[in-house]
C-alpha cells in the first residue's frame, strides 16, 4: 500500500461484477486499495440496479429468493476473493466480507449455521464473515472465530460494544490450539452517522461540528490497540461524507492511524487520491477525548441513548435494503 510506513490499510466498501472485473482490478494493481467489505445495502444497489445478474436470475428461477440472493452475493465474494488472493498470499490483507442475514441478528444459532454455512460455501481463506455487534452477536463472533473463521465484526458504535466484541475474541483465541492458526478480525467501527445525527444540535449549542463521529472512533481504536490481540484491527467504517460542508475523504484524512483499516465508497476513494496530501495521524489522547463528551454531557447530549439509536438505526436499514432484495428477487420469478 501507498501508506506502508505506517500499515494503513484502504479498503472498498462496494462490490458489483462488472466493477469486480475491471476497475477493481485496477485499484488493487495500482496499489490504491487492499481489500474490500459488502452490506446488504451495497448488494441492494448492485443486484437491483445493473443488467449484468438477469440472466443469472432468470436461471436460479427455481430456487428461493434468498437462496438467487445468496448464490449471488456468494459468486461475487468468491470472484473479488480470487482477485484479492495474490495480496492476501504476500500478507497484504486482500479480504472481502459478506454479512450475515441481517434478519437474524437477535438469532444466535441461526447466525451460527448461517455463517459457517456461507464461509464452506464460498471456500476463500481470504473471506470474512460479517457479523454485527449485538447482544446475540458476541456469542456468534466467540464461536466463528474460534471455529478459525475470519470475522469481520460490524456495526460498532460504542465503546461498550467494543469491549464486549474483544472479550468474545480473548474467549474464542483460548479455543484454537496454536497463534498461528488464529483467523483475522476486524472491528468495524461506524464513524459519519455520529456527526449526521448530532452535528446540528451542536451547531446550536456553539460546540464545533464533525468531531464526534472521530472522537468516538478513536477512543475505540485506543481501547483494541491497548489490548495488543493478535490478528485484532480497526476498521473505520461509513467514511462518506454528506453533504458539501466537509471535504469528500475527511473521514480516511483525519483517521490515518497506525495498523488500522479504513473502508470508503467509490467518490471518498476517488477524492482521497486527488488531495494525495496527507499526512498520518499521531491519535488523539483518552484525555482529550473523555473531556470533549464531558462537553457533551453537559450540554444534555446522552451519548448511551445516541449508541443505542444509532445501532438499532443501522440494523434497521440493513433488514430493509435485505427485504427489498428478495422482494425484487421474488417479482422476476
Amino acid at each position: 500500500m501507498f501508506l506502508e510506513d505506517i500499515k494503513f490499510s484502504l479498503w472498498c466498501d462496494f462490490v458489483e461484477r462488472n466493477f469486480l472485473q475491471n476497475e477493481f482490478k485496477k485499484l488493487i494493481d495500482n496499489g490504491v486499495i487492499n481489500g474490500a467489505t459488502s452490506n446488504p445495502a451495497i448488494f441492494k444497489e448492485a443486484i437491483l440496479n445493473s443488467p449484468i445478474y438477469k440472466a443469472k436470475i432468470k436461471e436460479l428461477k427455481n430456487l428461493s429468493a434468498k437462496e438467487i440472493y445468496e448464490e449471488i452475493a456468494c459468486e461475487d465474494i468468491g470472484l473479488a476473493a480470487d482477485i484479492l488472493e495474490p495480496l492476501h498470499k504476500k500478507g497484504d490483507d486482500g479480504f472481502i466480507s459478506i454479512e450475515i442475514d441481517p434478519r437474524l441478528c437477535d438469532d444466535t444459532k441461526e447466525s451460527i449455521k448461517e455463517g459457517k454455512r456461507l464461509y464452506q460455501k464460498i471456500d476463500k481463506k481470504n473471506v470474512m464473515i460479517k457479523v454485527p455487534a449485538t447482544n446475540a452477536g458476541y456469542e456468534v463472533i466467540e464461536e466463528l472465530v474460534g471455529s478459525g473463521i475470519n470475522v469481520n465484526i460490524t456495526l460498532v458504535f460504542s465503546p461498550l460494544q467494543a469491549k464486549h466484541s474483544l472479550e468474545a475474541i480473548k474467549r474464542a483465541q483460548q479455543k484454537i490450539a496454536t497463534k498461528r492458526d488464529f483467523p483475522q478480525v476486524v472491528i468495524s467501527v461506524f464513524v459519519s452517522r455520529f456527526d449526521r445525527k448530532l452535528d446540528n444540535i451542536l451547531l446550536q449549542k456553539n460546540i464545533k461540528t464533525s468531531l464526534t463521529g472521530i472522537y468516538n472512533a478513536t477512543k475505540i481504536y485506543n481501547m483494541i490497540k491497548s489490548q495488543n490481540i493478535i490478528n485484532v484491527r480497526t476498521l473505520f467504517a461509513s467514511t462518506g461524507v454528506k453533504g458539501d460542508n466537509l471535504e469528500g475523504d475527511y473521514y480516511i484524512k483525519e483517521l490515518l492511524y497506525p495498523d488500522s483499516i479504513n473502508t470508503a465508497p467509490l467518490k471518498t476513494i476517488d477524492m482521497f487520491l486527488k488531495n494525495r496530501g496527507f499526512i498520518p495521524k499521531e491519535p488523539l489522547s483518552n484525555d482529550i477525548i473523555d473531556e470533549y463528551f464531558w462537553v457533551l454531557k453537559n450540554q444534555g447530549i446522552d451519548m448511551d441513548k445516541i449508541y443505542d439509536e444509532l445501532l438499532s438505526e443501522g440494523i434497521e436499514a440493513f433488514k430493509i435494503a435485505f427485504d427489498e432484495i428478495l422482494n425484487e428477487l421474488k417479482g422476476e420469478l
